[in-house]
């Protein structure tokens, strides 16, 4: 049931992030064709407006077809129409003619000769196949053709558009935070909220809605508990503890020592936190967190920092084994794999966000397009990168699982 949860939770993140793609897509006039809920083939679908929303048959995430994604180049043509070309070869001209258009990049007078070619097709018979890809052909062409084509758009709305998706993911997190922070994550109290199977706190008796009075023979604050704990450096430590009015000793007990620091594995109350505290904890939250996985990014280059990468499956273990101890602890994952999910796409590789944004950007310096030759070029590498990563993130949690 948890790792369904944990599914569910990371096609949601999917989800939302397209959403973001989708939505601003709109607000700046830049119509997408299609929006699904999950991934085509589509189970369920509509057309409103001009826009075929569907329910995909794959329940993972979120699908969004923005028109024209990169400028028509007639080498598109031999991939569309070759085989319907090869069956019926009185489709020479009207393919030859638009290829003509898209060379000399005469945009506009390309769009009625893809409504020529587009009667053309209806009048003879082609395979399946050949139909199938013709057809696309046309779609595809349009689209790019389409007055609201993304490539045609100004930078600015380009990268709007493109940053909506991580934006969402980032917006989020920050949610997702701050409302944690208000339902009690914010200031710890002194009042013990869970003990940790099997750890010393259990051993020597600690039990939940005990007050934590002193540690080691000094009174200790709410903020001074984990300090004085870890300071300790793994020496026995006697524990006075407030319980049903009266003073409780408990020990001593030896911290065990967890991730570098010593702890005897209990947790601590929270307090909520108002919404503009609990908001603005958040953010900070997200800059510490946002600067920990960039250095993460940075000590790849070097070499370190490889065992912190996971994949999906990662991922869904982490969201279940958070979602076992607790709703609040799968809220916190799940803000950040949001984050982490939108840091990701930010980088400047394509196919991701970040490549196109980048692209976006250079674009709109220089004032003319870059080749389509050089998108293609990049975008090997960035999809070896991401590959890399991904098979990287899989053999540590092959590694973790085993």
């Amino acid at each position: 049931m948890n790792v369904t949860i944990a599914i569910f939770g990371l096609a949601l993140l999917i989800l939302i992030h397209e959403a973001g793609h989708f939505f601003v897509a709109r607000a700046v006039g830049m119509n997408p064709r299609k929006f699904y809920v999950g991934f085509p083939p589509a189970l369920v679908k509509t057309r409103r407006n001009g826009i075929e929303y569907g329910l995909g048959a794959i329940p993972l995430g979120g699908y969004v077809k923005i028109p024209g994604m990169h400028r028509p180049a007639a080498g598109d043509l031999d991939l569309h129409f070759g085989r319907a070309i090869a069956e019926h070869p009185s489709l020479t001209h009207p393919v030859e003619e638009l290829r003509r258009r898209l060379e000399r990049e005469e945009h506009e007078a390309a769009r009625p000769t893809v409504e020529i070619l587009a009667a053309e097709l209806s009048r003879v018979e082609l395979s399946p196949a050949a139909a199938k890809s013709a057809q696309r052909g046309v779609t595809e062409i349009g689209d790019s053709l389409a007055p609201d084509a993304y490539w045609r758009a100004r930078t600015w709305k380009r990268v709007a558009v493109i940053f909506a998706g991580p934006g969402a993911n980032l917006l989020l997190a920050v949610a997702l935070f701050a409302a944690l922070f208000m339902l009690g994550g914010g200031r710890a109290t002194s009042t013990v909220d869970e003990i940790v199977p099997e750890s010393p706190a259990q051993s020597v008796g600690l039990q939940p809605g005990d007050t934590i009075v002193s540690i080691g023979g000094e009174r200790v604050e709410a903020d001074e508990i984990a300090r004085t704990i870890s300071g300790s450096e793994g020496r026995p430590l006697t524990v006075v503890v407030e319980r049903d009015g009266e003073l409780v000793e408990l020990g001593p007990v030896t911290p065990r020592e967890v991730d570098g620091s010593y702890r005897l594995g209990f947790v601590l109350a929270g307090e909520g936190l108002g919404p503009a505290e609990a908001t603005w904890q958040a953010v900070r939250v997200t800059g510490l967190v946002t600067k920990e996985i960039g250095a993460t990014i940075g000590r790849l280059v070097t070499g370190d920092g490889r065992d912190q990468i996971a994949s999906p499956v990662g991922i869904v273990q982490g969201s279940s084994q958070a979602a076992e101890r607790g709703f609040e602890s799968y809220l916190w994952v799940l803000g950040l794999i949001s984050l982490s999910l939108a840091l990701l796409n930010l980088l400047p590789l394509l196919p991701l966000d970040g490549g196109h944004i980048t692209f976006s950007l250079i674009e709109g310096v220089r004032g003319k397009a870059v080749a389509r030759e050089v998108y293609e070029r990049v975008s090997v590498v960035g999809i070896a990168i991401v590959l890399l990563l991904f098979f990287i993130g899989l053999s540590n949690d092959i590694g973790r699982l085993s």
